[in-house]
């Protein structure tokens, strides 16, 4: 039987209540709660370090459905999660990764507060020390291991020895913790980068690959790099892949959207990459074929939000939230305007310590219609109110919701025929979605 989920909220409550009042910035606090557990991070499956800005999810999810495909066992560690906590520490199975069961879940968190004493750490710090509990007392093949902000001085460095790192594309965002430029950001994440390990780079600005480069020199780590020792491009219908060894034919990419050529090229070169891992093309293609990542650029099937607007729409679900990821969902949408020409309906909510501005920007010309809400259970998010007057003021014409059914009925107002609504802004959101999607909304 599982373990009551109210013994795990109570606890990661209890979690949220041991945030330092000042962050001293330094991997102190994990490392000594480590150390109090027994050292699991040395103890872990071969680990894959992930850092980026953008795509680092994607990615992740192409590499494991390629190693899984190829018949290995893959714990991942990601976040934040969409419905459930236990999204974020999935283990591996004979059937595949699966999110952590209450009880075990349960049973590391309480052993990780009990190591901790209640002393000063960040919520980050002792759930990244509970996962590693798990992993290290988990069997597989392989750890994918996802950075939770920047790379230098998150507490997934500490891993001491990984199998391979890779950096996803850099750009601008969370700049009170990680610096206002992109050199200063690409320095954060390329933290990662160990001696005498490979580390697989996606296309990156000049300026970030610059910085990543300087820090290879520094550390000794090889870089495999996009756009160098390796490429990735449609053609003809195909995902066509380069290296120095050979030219692969495979599948286009399942995830939606041109900008997943890139972060599926990034994962087959990382599982090139791997020493001693038995991998064939037909592996890479199944794992390309069969990848899934929720709330990245995801056409919602027909079900409760449909029954909201007008017959015939479509639904899409993307939880980006700074203006890289802007940019790309903008470019999707207008790909999407060329084969089926529908108008354009935002419903966005996002959280304040974002630039809804520059997010905004780059559907300038492209949507007929915003419509604003507030996220539920997130204090720090922006409201319905504030995010529509920024939409206004830079020419949309916008309404506020306060909440999604609302937002939902807005979009039927403004257009009785069929439109194109992506819900955008925030992975918090995200997940609140498709819980009203599985769930219902209340009438």
């Amino acid at each position: 039987m599982s373990a009551p989920k109210e013994g795990i909220a109570e606890l990661l409550a209890r979690f949220e209540r041991l945030h330092p009042k000042s962050i001293d910035l330094s991997l102190d606090r994990a490392e000594r709660l480590l150390h109090a557990l027994g050292d699991p991070h040395k103890a872990m499956p071969p680990v894959i370090h992930i850092a980026g800005t953008n795509g680092k999810g994607s990615v992740i999810a192409y590499l494991r459905a390629i190693l899984e495909a190829a018949g290995y066992g893959v714990h991942v560690y990601t976040s934040p999660h969409l419905r459930c906590f236990n999204e974020r520490i999935a283990l591996a199975s004979r059937d595949g990764a699966f999110p952590i069961g209450d009880r075990a879940l349960q049973d590391v968190l309480q052993r990780a507060e009990e190591a901790n004493e209640g002393r000063p750490i960040t919520f980050f710090e002792i759930t990244t020390a509970a996962a590693f509990l798990a992993f290290a007392e988990h069997p597989a093949d392989f750890v994918l291991l996802e950075t939770g902000l920047g790379g230098r001085l998150d507490a997934t460095n500490l891993v001491p020895h990984p199998k391979l790192t890779m950096i996803t594309p850099v750009s601008v965002d969370h700049t009170t913790f990680l610096g206002e430029t992109i050199e200063d950001i690409a320095a954060e994440k390329a933290g990662i980068l160990k001696p005498d390990t490979p580390c697989v780079v996606s296309r990156q600005s000049e300026e970030a690959l610059e910085v990543i480069k300087a820090r290879a020199r520094e550390t000794g780590a090889p870089l495999i790099i996009a756009g160098e020792q390796w490429d990735a491009y449609e053609q003809h219908g195909r995902l066509v892949f380069q290296d120095g060894r050979e030219l692969l034919d495979l599948p286009l990419p399942r995830l939606a959207g041109s900008h997943q050529i890139g972060n599926a090229g990034t994962a087959v070169a990382a599982a090139r990459a791997l020493d001693g891992v038995d991998l064939n093309e037909e592996h890479l293609a199944a794992g390309l074929s069969s990848a899934v990542w929720p709330a990245r650029l995801e056409r919602l099937s027909q079900g409760t939000l449909h029954k909201r607007v007008s017959p015939g729409s479509e639904i899409w679900l993307d939880g980006g939230h700074n203006p890289a990821a802007a940019e790309v969902l903008a470019r999707s949408m207008a790909d999407l305007e060329e084969r089926v020409s529908r108008p354009l309906y935002l419903i966005v909510g996002m959280m304040s310590n974002k630039d809804a501005r520059a997010f905004l920007d780059y559907f300038e010309n492209l949507v007929s219609f915003v419509a604003t809400v507030d996220i539920p259970g997130q204090p720090n998010a922006y409201t319905a109110e504030e995010l529509c007057a920024i939409a206004r003021h830079k020419g949309f014409l916008a309404e506020p919701a306060a909440t999604l059914e609302q937002a939902l009925g807005h979009c039927l107002r403004e257009a009785r025929e069929p439109v194109r609504i992506l819900i955008t802004g925030s992975l918090y959101l995200a997940g609140h979605v498709l819980e009203a999607q599985e769930q219902g909304l209340e009438a």
